[in-house]
C-alpha cells in the first residue's frame, strides 16, 4: 500500500512540474527591433507583414496553437536606439525573445545585454565576421540569414576550381552602416586564410566620382576583381575597365549584391544616357553573386502577400522584381525556428525562460522555411545557398543564373554556364611608365648628384625617426575637423568590439 501511495505522489509531482503544466500553452513576449525609416530594406513596414504571416501560420498549427505570440515593435534605427529600447523594456518585464536588430553597430550592444539576461536573439542581420565568436558576449545570438563568411566561401570554392591566386577587392564605405565594408571583410578573411593574395581599394560613398585611373592602375597583377558598391559606381567602374580593355580575357569581374535584386539583371546597366550601349557591353563580363532564389509554390503566396502589404504602405515595388528580400524571409523563418526550439525545450520540462537551452536547441537544426530548407550550423549561423548571375545574351542583354553554390561547398553549373567565361587567357601588361627626358632639365651634374645624396640622407633620417618613434612609443596625432567624424566611427567600431581585423578601423 505504501508503495502505491509513493507511486501516486511521484506521478502527481511530475504532472505539477512547471514545465509540464505549461506544455505548449503559454504567452510569448517578442520584442522586434527594426528601423522606422523605409530607406532600409529591413524597415518595420517591410518586415512587419512577414512576421505577422509567420504568427498566423503558428496560430493555425496544431503543434503551436497553444502559444500566443505577443509581438511588440520598437524603432531600432541603426545606432543606439535599439539598446535603449531593450533597456527600457526592463522597467516592465524582460522579453522572452528578441528579433533583430540588423545593423552591426545597433546589434552588438543589444546582443551583449540579451546574452547577459539569458534572452535568445535571432537576427536576419548582424552578418559581420566578428559575431561568429559566441563563447561569451554573443552567446545567445542565432543568425537566420547567411553571413558574409558563408558568402565568401562561394568565392573560395570558385577560386579553387579555377586555380586563381590573386584578387583585387573594391568596396564602398559610408562609415555608417558599412555593409560593403563588412561584406569585403568576410571575403578578405576567407581568401587570406587560404593564402590567396589580396589587395584593396576603398570608395568614399560621399564622393560622386570614382578615381578610376588610380583603381585601374592598381588592378594589374590581379586575376580577379571583386566589387561591392552602389549600382551607379559599379557601372562607372565597369565602363572604365571595359574602355581599358581589361574585360578581354585578362581579368574576371564579380559584383556582390545580396540584398537588392533590382540592382542587377536585365537592364541594370541602363541609365538613359549616351553610355548605355557601352555599359551593356561592359556588363556582359560582370558576374553577380547573390542569394539563391526560391521557386517553392508556397513562396509565391508569401511573395504576393508581401507585395500587397508594401503597396498599401506606399512603398514602391518594381513590377518585374521580387517583392521579398532576405530580411523578410529571415524574420519570418526566425519565429518558426524559435517555436520549434521552444517546443523541444518545453517537452523536456524546461520553460520559456531557459534562454540558453532554447538558443542551443535552435543551432545545428534543419527545418522548412518559407522559401525552402533552412539549415543552421553548430554555431547558430545559417548555411547559405548562393547564385552567380550573368548576362548570357549580350545582344538582348538578358541575364540568367549560371551557377548555384550549395551548403556542401560545391558548384552546380546551370544550362547557360560556359567555362570559358572564367578562363584567363592573357595577362595585361602594366601601363607604360611616363617618358622621362634624358636631360637633367638644365641642372648640372653636381646639382643632380647633390639631389641624389640629399634624397638618400633624407630617407635615412626618416628611417631613424621611425625607429625612434617605435622604440619610445611617441604617438603623434593630426586631426582635421573633417576627420573627427570618421575617427569617432572608427573608435565606435573598436569599442563595440565587432572584432574586425580587416582595416585600421
Amino acid at each position: 500500500m505504501s508503495c502505491f501511495i509513493s507511486l501516486c505522489l511521484s506521478i502527481w509531482v511530475v504532472l505539477m512540474m512547471p514545465g509540464r503544466t505549461s506544455a505548449l500553452n503559454d504567452n510569448i513576449d517578442v520584442m522586434v527591433l527594426l528601423p522606422d525609416n523605409n530607406t532600409y530594406l529591413f524597415s518595420y513596414q517591410r518586415v512587419f507583414p512577414a512576421i505577422e504571416f509567420a504568427r498566423k501560420t503558428l496560430n493555425g498549427s496544431e503543434l503551436f496553437g497553444g502559444l500566443k505570440f505577443n509581438v511588440r515593435y520598437e524603432n531600432s534605427g541603426c545606432g543606439g536606439d535599439a539598446l535603449f529600447a531593450l533597456v527600457d523594456k526592463q522597467k516592465e518585464e524582460r522579453p522572452d525573445l528578441v528579433l533583430g536588430p540588423v545593423c552591426e553597430y545597433a546589434a552588438a550592444p543589444v546582443m551583449r545585454v540579451a546574452s547577459h539576461w539569458n534572452i535568445p536573439v535571432i537576427s536576419a542581420g548582424a552578418l559581420a565576421t566578428g559575431f561568429r565568436e559566441k563563447n561569451s558576449e554573443f552567446s545567445h545570438l542565432t543568425r537566420i540569414a547567411p553571413t558574409y563568411l558563408k558568402m565568401a566561401e562561394t568565392f573560395l570554392a570558385i577560386f579553387k576550381d579555377f586555380t586563381w591566386r590573386t584578387a583585387y577587392l573594391i568596396y564602398e564605405d559610408d562609415k555608417e552602416e558599412r555593409n560593403c565594408f563588412f561584406t569585403m571583410e568576410g571575403v578578405f578573411t576567407v581568401l587570406s586564410e587560404y593564402h590567396i593574395v589580396t589587395d584593396l581599394a576603398v570608395l568614399n560613398s560621399h564622393e560622386e566620382r570614382v578615381d578610376t585611373d588610380g583603381i585601374i592602375s592598381s588592378t594589374y597583377g590581379s586575376e580577379v576583381v571583386i566589387m561591392c558598391a552602389k549600382a551607379d559606381k559599379i557601372r562607372e567602374l565597369m565602363l572604365a575597365f571595359h574602355r581599358r580593355k581589361l574585360t578581354s580575357d585578362s581579368h574576371i569581374f564579380f559584383n556582390i549584391e545580396l540584398f537588392n535584386s533590382s540592382s542587377y539583371g536585365d537592364g541594370s546597366w541602363r541609365r538613359g544616357d549616351k553610355f548605355d550601349n557601352e555599359a551593356k557591353a561592359a556588363y556582359s563580363f560582370l558576374n553577380t553573386v547573390t542569394l539563391l532564389r526560391s521557386t517553392k509554390p508556397e513562396f509565391e503566396v508569401f511573395s504576393m502577400e508581401m507585395k500587397k502589404s508594401q503597396q498599401e504602405s506606399g512603398i514602391p515595388v518594381c513590377e518585374d522584381c521580387s517583392a521579398v528580400n532576405m530580411f523578410m524571409e529571415g524574420f519570418h523563418d526566425a519565429l518558426l525556428l524559435y517555436a520549434f526550439a521552444l517546443r523541444d525545450v518545453m517537452s523536456n520540462g524546461l520553460t520559456k525562460k531557459d534562454g540558453r537551452q532554447i538558443t542551443h536547441s535552435m543551432w545545428n537544426r534543419t527545418f522548412e522555411g518559407i522559401a525552402g530548407q533552412v539549415s543552421l550550423d553548430a554555431n547558430g549561423d545559417r548555411n547559405g545557398d548562393f547564385s552567380i548571375v550573368r548576362m548570357t545574351d549580350p545582344d538582348a542583354g538578358t541575364h540568367e543564373t549560371i551557377m548555384n553554390f550549395g551548403t556542401n561547398g560545391t558548384f552546380k553549373p546551370m544550362p547557360g554556364f560556359k567555362r570559358e567565361w572564367f578562363s584567363l587567357r592573357t595577362a595585361p601588361e602594366p601601363p607604360p611608365p611616363k617618358h622621362i627626358e634624358s636631360s637633367s632639365g638644365g641642372l648640372g651634374v653636381s646639382a643632380v648628384t647633390g639631389l641624389i645624396v640629399g634624397g638618400i640622407l633624407g630617407t635615412a633620417l626618416l628611417m631613424a625617426f621611425y625607429f625612434f618613434r617605435k622604440n619610445y612609443r611617441i604617438t603623434i596625432e593630426r586631426r582635421t575637423p573633417r576627420e573627427e567624424c570618421d575617427i569617432g566611427k572608427h573608435r565606435q567600431l573598436r569599442e563595440d568590439s565587432i572584432r574586425s581585423n580587416f582595416s585600421a578601423a
